[in-house]
């Protein structure tokens, strides 16, 4: 089989379990009585190992190897998934996410780095918009199939399922292709991270991925208690856009690449998506959802060209360090929107989250005008 269909098998699978808990989870949080902070603490907890591991597991992939490391974090996720199974303790609930953190990290920056060192032919645009699209597929299918779980079983069963699906990714796929490894120098790495047309991209991005700590501690909250929604009725509103925002996706990799029109669609998306954000908190069901369409629609093509960029951005041999720091700086914008948003939303409204994060990605949108405009990315 060919190397890129495994990476596109594994990132389908990986994306399938563990982006449902970053949506879905917080219900189950709820359930057995933890409270905002403490739902915020957890998310941030996901989000802190990938900020701490994303350069060191980036500098393996360049110097040592990826194939190791995709292998030892298919196993870390899958025992700590099962570990949800067996465990309601806040302390080793804690201990449980940082290993699924470190583990999703690691296979987020290994994947990327197979891909991004890879340099057969073809137009980028394709390369970077059918990667984006398993990933985010991954995302939808995941959620609905939860969805179906918890209303007919429940949230361990969830987890159990999603431990063996992982278990068998591990033992089914081996072969990711020719490794390119090198001996890198920490000054490589510096120029290329510490320079104006990284630093200002690096900020871009970091305040587009606030968003994601709405996302992952007060959405399906909000949803369950603005609109009475069953569990099942949950993951199909959650989910069906999702497959708005894999389509979106692999739309990019339909339109040939061309510098000025990828900019175009990247700060038209960022708007639309920031517009989505802000008007689903509207009290109809339909119209909420509507705008949740166009919110995933402007975040898969924002996915997209966010990958492709970062493979322009950094030489080949030193991408895997790179670009981890680069995951890391997204992740750490996860983390303060979890820790910023879980507060906001559960003490003084499960709206206010949305409306904050949406006109951040809006306003973000206008200073993407501007990074654009001082650099050629």
């Amino acid at each position: 089989m060919d190397w890129k269909k495994n990476i596109h098998i594994l990132n389908f699978s990986r994306k399938l379990t563990v982006n449902t808990l970053f949506f879905l989870t917080p219900l189950y949080f709820l359930k057995i009585g933890f409270s905002g902070w403490q739902i915020g603490a957890i998310m941030s907890v996901f989000a802190i190992a990938p900020l701490v591991f994303s350069f060191p597991v980036g500098w393996m992939n360049d110097r040592l190897s990826i194939r190791r490391v995709i292998g030892a974090a298919l196993l870390v996720l899958s025992l700590s998934l099962f570990g949800l199974t067996l465990n309601q303790s806040f302390i080793v609930m804690v201990f449980l996410f940082f290993g699924i953190g470190l583990a999703n990290n690691a296979l987020d920056v290994s994947t990327n780095s197979l891909y991004f060192k890879d340099e057969s032919p073809g137009d980028i645009n394709r390369k970077y918009g059918v990667y984006a699209f398993w990933l985010a597929l991954g995302v939808a299918v995941g959620t609905l199939s939860a969805g179906f779980l918890i209303q007919y079983a429940d949230f361990k069963v969830m987890f159990a399922a999603f431990s063996a699906v992982i278990l068998f990714i591990l033992v089914l796929v081996r072969d990711f292709g020719r490794e390119t490894l090198s001996v890198i120098s920490i000054k490589e790495y510096r120029l290329g991270l510490f320079n104006r047309k990284t630093l200002m991209f690096t900020l871009l991005i970091f305040i587009m991925t606030l968003h994601w700590g709405a996302e992952g501690t007060v959405y399906s909250p909000f949803l369950k208690s603005h609109f009475r929604l069953t569990s099942l009725a949950l993951s199909f509103y959650i989910s069906i856009p999702l497959f708005f925002l894999a389509l979106s996706a692999f739309f990019i990799g339909m339109i040939r690449y061309k510098a000025s029109i990828n900019k175009r669609i990247f700060l038209a998306a960022m708007f639309f998506s920031g517009l989505g954000h802000f008007f689903m908190v509207s009290n109809s069901l339909y119209i909420s959802f509507a705008f949740r369409v166009v919110h995933e629609i402007g975040d898969g093509f924002m996915g997209a060209l966010i990958v492709l960029y970062i493979s322009r951005l950094f030489e080949k041999k030193s991408i895997g360090g790179s670009s981890g720091v680069l995951l890391a700086v997204m992740t750490l914008g996860h983390m303060v929107g979890a820790v910023v948003f879980s507060l906001v939303g559960f003490k003084f409204g499960l709206h206010y989250p949305f409306l904050i994060s949406g006109a951040l990605l809006m306003a973000n949108s206008g200073f993407g005008y501007y990074v654009f405009k001082k650099e050629a990315y």
